[in-house]
């Protein structure tokens, strides 16, 4: 956003960052705390999260699930920061440094979350979306990483918008699962429809929790002017040369 933007478009982008940040923060400290202090078996008798799905599983499962949970929690805090103008501006060596941590929990967290994907409680569905994700995560992150590393600061901002927006998949999934339940809300009766009510809300997030965020940050790369996504071998610099050559062929 240029700083010669309107008012009206400058007090918008700060309130949609301080949602972001504010709701990141939130589900940071709300889907992380309680594994770093309650036993799992104690939090699986009370129903938190989807601790009672991963009680009894392999020690490897155990140990990935909480390498992802630690490391989703540290790319949901930090991540914000790097979009604080300024920040990035003002302090462009605490940027540098946020940002190889916020890469660093990124790809840690992706890994992890690509391990439980085959045992998730989802099955076929989730290991499809949770793995697509993963995936997806890790590439954004690698495109962000390397198109600063090659100066090139437009194609960065894009990618780590793309990036962010499957980091903060894990706010949009509770939320989801939120509104999903509240839609059965009037079919719960009993404590057994409410379990049948979650796997079925659980059943739509593996993918509903990402790709809509990824539509509207691709909405927002465009309306940045910031080079857009476009499915071609050559990437963007190709394409431009392409598009001049057309332009060059209908002008004459």
């Amino acid at each position: 956003m240029s700083l010669l933007a309107p008012p009206r478009t400058r007090a918008r982008s700060r309130v949609g960052w301080t949602w972001i940040a504010l709701s990141s923060l939130a589900i940071a400290v709300y889907a992380v705390t309680p594994y770093l202090t309650t036993p799992l078996h104690e939090l699986a008798g009370d129903a938190v999260g989807l601790a009672g799905a991963y009680e009894g599983k392999p020690a490897w499962v155990l140990s990935a699930l909480y390498v992802h949970i630690v490391a989703g929690g540290i790319a949901l805090l930090v991540g914000p920061l790097q979009f604080w103008r300024t920040l990035r501006e003002r302090a462009r060596s605490v940027h540098r440094s946020v940002g190889r941590v916020y890469l660093t929990a990124v790809l840690v967290g992706a890994l992890a979350a690509l391990a439980l994907a085959p045992v998730n409680s989802a099955g076929l569905v989730g290991l499809a979306g949770f793995g697509t994700v993963g995936v997806l995560w890790i590439w954004t992150g690698w495109r962000g990483y390397r198109a600063i590393r090659t100066g090139d600061v437009r194609s960065h901002q894009a990618w780590m918008i793309r990036n962010f927006a499957l980091t903060y998949a894990a706010v949009t999934l509770r939320l989801w699962l939120g509104v999903l339940m509240a839609a059965q809300s009037p079919w719960i009766e009993s404590g057994a429809d409410a379990d049948a009510a979650f796997r079925n809300a659980y059943a739509l997030v593996p993918f509903l929790s990402w790709i809509p965020n990824l539509v509207l940050a691709e909405l927002l790369v465009r309306r940045r002017g910031l080079p857009a996504l476009r499915i071609t071998d050559g990437g963007y610099a190709r394409t431009e040369i392409v598009e001049r050559v057309v332009e060059k062929v209908v002008e004459r």
